[in-house]
């Protein structure tokens, strides 16, 4: 997705507006346990589907919370985030993260994403601070806000060889 008129000659016109809003993704039982066996953290209230229905206050199970916020990123970029004329978006870091509200099993995410900041770096590549809500498909509080980081690095244009030259 591309947003009218953003890019990195005009990214800093943007600061503070919202960027936009990711479509939704289903948190589903599938996904929460890939998750459980790439990290290591098969706790029960996240893999178990009749010991949580049982025993979790939220009725069954819920997302990890590093799930929900390895999702913030490719939803940003799914936005266009990564405006045209750069090379690479990389994560650079997290100022801050908040886990509102669990994401429960079965559950629709997604993201809505605003500019914060730009820091302009050598070589024409810049770092952008982005606040990142994470909202639940029914609720009013979002599962997660995190300002995140990412520097993007800018293409550089290679010249053409010259008329004759080998």
């Amino acid at each position: 997705m591309s947003l009218r008129n953003y890019s990195l000659a005009t990214i800093d016109d943007f600061i503070g507006r919202q960027l936009g809003v990711s479509d939704w993704v289903v948190i589903d039982q599938s996904r929460i346990d890939a998750f459980a066996q790439c990290t290591g953290d098969t706790q029960w209230i996240h893999v178990d589907v009749e010991r949580a229905r049982r025993e979790s206050p939220f009725g069954g199970t819920v997302a990890h919370g590093y799930l929900t916020l390895s999702l913030v990123a490719p939803l940003a970029m799914q936005i266009g985030l990564i405006p045209d004329g750069v090379s690479a978006g990389l994560n650079y870091g997290l100022d801050k993260v908040r886990f509102m509200t669990p994401v429960k099993a079965g559950a629709r995410v997604r993201n809505r994403v605003t500019l914060m900041s730009v820091e302009r770096k050598g070589g024409g590549s810049v770092i952008v601070k982005v606040m990142n809500e994470l909202q639940i498909d029914g609720t009013d509080r979002p599962a997660l806000i995190a300002e995140t980081l990412a520097m993007l690095v800018a293409r550089h244009a290679c010249a053409e060889p010259e008329a004759g030259a080998v």
